[in-house]
């Protein structure tokens, strides 16, 4: 059990201020370092964190401290699952669409009952004490000596940032004869806290509230009062838009998704889900639910509600339900919430997708830095991502909400699970949709905030500091993928150094907290009482989702066959007129692009006065939304005729 590390939601920005494959199929994978373990053993590759360093090394961990592992298991040919993941995901490729049956899948790759025995058998006598075991891993405990000689390396706790953690100090290793049954083992590097079980999930968040005034459209109203910005003057943001204009901007068409099913995996559950999409979809113009077209899959208990701030989850989970319907009205949605923000939660949720194949398409709204991300997590997480491949399920990930990192981190740096190259990952945009529903254009989503000033005749430190952005950048560990090959610029690809990696994201939606989606959730009223209320809200927490409906709708283009990974399918399509391409100057290099936004103070009501604040567009801290591919937003947004591109095959572009 990885208890080291908790997932956060794409920051859920609101408008407070607040296997290796050979030749042209090769996918990227983590790198792998120079491990090695004494004779008789096979190395786990990746055991040992790259913050584990002899500077940062406090000293041996106690040997009767606890520790709890998962021993991921590798499966029937793990080479053979990535191999197959990729072919069946490409367009170019005989086996493509050839999607193959949960019950296909584990006969052809997954782990074998005598896989699992002999890893169980193993733990077992080496004195830990088995406590799970299924087709994806087995979970043991015990204390620090015993897990040191039966992973034959030296637990050490390792300062990283302000707190101390738990890590081999050197590449953990199992029997010889059990290389070929393990994938990975995760738990070693470190365990801070304890599960608890039968934990109540708290009432939701207090209520939060947009002031106004608002454009009903993009530019609509400005106020001759306020002081010019960039040589004019800047329309107020939106209150928020609607299906109807996601639906117009991304080239929905008659599609509504119908005979597709979306998967949401979030954290913990909201009580009031249910009733606040049918409330929302009934005062925004959405088509009722039918009986049965939202769904929960849930935990039989929660844990860790305190430290993960469960009920800040809520709005994630209803941000994504009713974003995914606004788009895809017809598509029937699946909500799947973990017992925690942990990996080991967040994965088994991720399983039962693949497991019992509940969905053709999976939205994620959550993630966490680069650097926090261990190979043996990730190995965990690409073997689920590429079981899914097989059985044509895709997955999405939002690319993060603060730019390149450096900001929240100190280190220029991309999101995982975002970074996999086997998810597609989803940036952000700001979006601007015009009177009848009609696309003006898109920039990348990045935000400078600067306060109107006391004498209401200038904007206070204007252009003002950076707030939030799309995710976006150069991965670390990730190699390049086959299918960003040729279209990644180099400049990209080979940022961290001569080699070429990831880059993310791959395609984006809006994004941008002003000029972003209304949602409406029941919250915590100041009087303690309970209501539903509406208001904006942003974050590629809105892009993944939206990106997800807009997919949903392709597969039904196409005539419901899955797409299944869609990023072969993505970047096929790059440099067509089926995706808007997104640049930080869309109106001309000179033009930069500006909304005004009033704030309540206390984010309920007047009564603790207005704040005006000018939000500038297109200013992502490093990343650059440029012409073709860029790691803002990718290959760029969808355009009318992108879901129409998946009726036949695509053809090339045109």
């Amino acid at each position: 059990m990885r208890t080291s590390r908790a997932r956060s939601r794409a920051a859920l920005s609101m408008v407070a201020t607040l296997p290796l494959l050979a030749g042209a199929l090769a996918l990227g994978s983590p790198n792998a370092s120079a491990d090695s373990a004494p004779g008789g053993r096979a190395a786990l590759a990746g055991t040992k964190p790259a913050w584990a360093t002899a500077g940062a090394d406090r000293g041996a961990s106690a040997d009767g401290a606890k520790v709890a592992v998962r021993v991921h298991l590798a499966g029937r040919d793990a080479k053979g699952l990535a191999a197959y993941a990729a072919a069946v995901s490409d367009p170019d490729s005989a086996a493509y669409g050839k999607f193959l049956s949960p019950a296909q899948a584990r006969a052809r790759f997954g782990a074998t009952q005598g896989q699992i025995d002999r890893v169980r058998d193993w733990l077992r006598s080496s004195g830990l004490t088995v406590t799970g075991a299924n087709q994806h891993y087995v979970s043991a405990t015990g204390d620090v000596a015993t897990a040191q000689r039966a992973f034959s390396t030296r637990l050490h706790n390792y300062r990283k940032g302000d707190r101390t953690y738990r890590a081999p100090a050197s590449t953990a290793s199992v029997p010889a004869a059990l290389g070929d049954a393990v994938l990975a083992v995760s738990g070693l590097d470190n365990a801070p806290h304890k599960s608890s079980h039968d934990e109540q999930l708290p009432p939701p968040d207090d209520v939060f509230r947009n002031a106004g005034p608002f454009s009903t459209y993009y530019g609509s109203k400005t106020s001759p009062a306020l002081p010019d910005a960039y040589g004019r003057k800047a329309p107020y943001a939106v209150k928020g838009y609607t299906g109807k204009q996601l639906r117009a901007a991304y080239g929905a068409g008659k599609w509504t998704g119908r005979g597709v099913t979306v998967a949401i995996t979030d954290a913990y559950a909201s009580p009031t889900i249910a009733r606040d999409a049918a409330e929302y979809a009934r005062r925004n113009g959405d088509a009722p639910y039918r009986e049965g077209q939202l769904r929960q899959v849930l935990p039989a208990d929660y844990t860790r509600t305190e430290e993960c701030g469960a009920s800040g989850w809520y709005g994630e989970e209803t941000l994504d339900v009713e974003a995914v319907h606004a788009v895809a009205p017809a598509a029937d949605i699946v909500y799947l919430g973990a017992a925690s923000c942990y990996d080991e939660d967040l994965l088994d949720t991720l399983n039962k997708v693949v497991d019992k194949r509940l969905a053709d398409i999976v939205s994620n709204s959550w993630g966490d830095v680069e650097s926090n991300e261990t190979p043996d997590v990730a190995a965990a997480y690409d073997q689920v991502f590429k079981m899914g491949a097989v059985e044509g399920i895709g997955f999405y990930f939002s690319s993060g909400d603060d730019g390149d990192n450096v900001e929240s981190t100190g280190t220029k740096q991309i999101d995982v699970p975002s970074n996999s190259a086997w998810v597609t990952s989803v940036g952000g945009t700001a979006l601007a949709v015009g009177r009848n529903d009609t696309y003006q254009w898109e920039t990348g989503w990045g935000t400078l905030k600067a306060t109107l000033s006391a004498d209401g005749k200038s904007w206070d430190g204007f252009p003002g500091a950076y707030t939030s952005g799309a995710g976006g950048g150069t991965s670390s560990t990730v190699k390049q993928p086959f299918y960003q090959r040729g279209i990644v610029p180099d400049a990209l690809a080979r940022a961290n150094g001569g080699q070429r990696m990831r880059t993310a994201p791959d395609i984006a939606a809006v994004a941008d907290p002003n000029t972003g989606f209304l949602v409406g959730q029941t919250q915590t009223l100041p009087d303690g009482s309970l209501g539903y209320d509406e208001y904006r809200i942003g974050g590629t927490s809105l892009a993944a989702p939206v990106v997800a409906g807009v997919q949903a709708l392709a597969q039904q283009a196409r005539h419901g066959l899955p797409i299944g990974f869609a990023n072969p399918s993505i970047y096929a399509r790059y440099g067509s007129k089926v995706y808007h391409d997104v640049t930080d100057h869309p109106l001309g290099p000179n033009r930069d692009l500006a909304v005004v936004r009033v704030d309540y103070a206390n984010g309920v009501d007047a009564a603790d006065g207005l704040l005006t604040s000018l939000r500038g567009l297109g200013k992502d801290a490093s990343l650059k939304a440029v012409r073709g591919y860029d790691d803002v937003t990718g290959v760029g947004t969808p355009a009318p005729g992108y879901v129409d591109s998946y009726r036949f095959p695509f053809l090339g572009r045109h």
